[in-house]
């Protein structure tokens, strides 16, 4: 049944790609639009409030996209080892660094890039400007007037891991224990789903907040049926192969500009693009749903330079750590490569680091 799916869907790949990215880019955008889901608010309200509900959902996410990435692998539905998660080089300034980038820059633009496509999608033209020029920054750094200086960064940074297919922590640790990657893929994710799920249910608060239990299994969901999209439509024998992927929102908001320029070349767009457009249509027909549709903008000339500001160094920085708290925190991870686990917590630091200085920042002013 699983291959009679996967030659119905592969034979019409650019379709099922362009159509599964609408509609699980659509269920992104409702749900994180429905449930206030944000990785840079999760870190605001604890450092603001001590409240650590939104932060555990995050967690939940991870946990929930893991699992059942996992169990689609192991299915056969998706082979993750063809993403470019599991490259068998390990870009450590790329994570550390890049990932921090991105944690600051969230901060300064107001969050995200996920929560700026829902923000947007709810009428705040701030955000769709943060979008656009973060994704401008994004391909500067891509091929752009930044790329030659990123890539001689990684380059040169760049550690190429001996006897081993992947970078992912199942197949490094099978190196030292005798046990199979695919057997050790298994073990690993499942100490680390329930090591998550403890920690994010050993807070009562969070487990009376049904809102936030959503949110999190809600997007960790986003992520599975995007692999399983993907996953199910790749064809290594076709003239351009695609490989699986799933939610991710840096390198997408650029190409999103670049379809949209130059639509009559490629009308049909890829599943990173489509996801895009998907969580704005999500995100509005909540809005609307809700009547909490609202135009809005920048307060002042501060505000306008410490979004753009912030989106430059997201696109920047998220271009570098190959993806963002969508991409790498909850994609990335579930592919277990270990770049993503270096990239979650460069992202956490570099927001922590972020929320103290523009609360400095502010403060000056005042």
């Amino acid at each position: 049944m699983i291959e009679a799916l996967r030659n119905s869907l592969s034979s019409h790949a650019d379709a099922t790609l362009a159509l599964g990215g609408l509609i699980v880019g659509l269920a992104f955008g409702a749900i994180i639009t429905r449930t206030n889901y944000c990785a840079m608010g999760a870190l605001a309200d604890i450092h603001n409030f001590g409240d650590t509900r939104r932060f555990r959902a995050w967690i939940l996410a991870a946990a929930t996209a893991l699992a059942g990435t996992q169990i689609l692998a192991y299915a056969g539905i998706v082979d993750v080892a063809k993403s470019m998660y599991l490259a068998p080089s390990f870009n450590w300034v790329g994570y550390s660094v890049g990932g921090a980038l991105l944690g600051f820059g969230m901060v300064f633009a107001g969050g995200c890039p996920s929560r700026n496509l829902a923000r947007a999608g709810g009428g705040d033209l701030r955000s769709l400007l943060t979008l656009v020029v973060l994704g401008i920054a994004a391909f500067m750094t891509i091929g752009g007037l930044l790329g030659p200086i990123r890539a001689a960064i990684e380059n040169a940074t760049a550690i190429s891991i001996p006897r081993a297919p992947t970078q992912s922590i199942a197949d490094l640790a099978s190196r030292a224990l005798p046990l199979s990657p695919r057997a050790m893929s298994a073990i690993l994710a499942i100490a680390i789903v329930l090591g998550a799920a403890t920690y994010a249910f050993a807070s009562a608060p969070f487990r009376n907040s049904r809102i936030h239990i959503l949110s999190g299994v809600g997007v960790g969901l986003c992520v599975i049926a995007g692999w399983a999209v993907t996953g199910l439509a790749f064809d290594e024998m076709a003239a351009r192969p695609v490989a699986p992927q799933s939610l991710s929102y840096v390198r997408p908001a650029g190409d999103a500009l670049e379809w949209l320029q130059r639509f009559t070349a490629a009308p049909m767009p890829g599943f990173g693009v489509a996801s895009v457009f998907g969580a704005l249509l999500g995100a509005l027909l909540v809005s609307l749903a809700r009547g909490q549709f609202r135009l809005s903008t920048f307060s002042d000339p501060s505000d306008t330079l410490r979004s753009l500001g912030g989106a430059v160094l997201m696109g920047i920085g998220g271009v570098m750590a190959l993806g963002c708290t969508v991409g790498q925190s909850l994609t990335g991870v579930s592919t277990l490569a270990l770049g993503s686990f270096v990239t979650f917590a460069a992202i956490v630091i570099g927001g922590r680091i972020g929320l103290i200085a523009l609360e400095r920042l502010i403060m000056r002013a005042d």
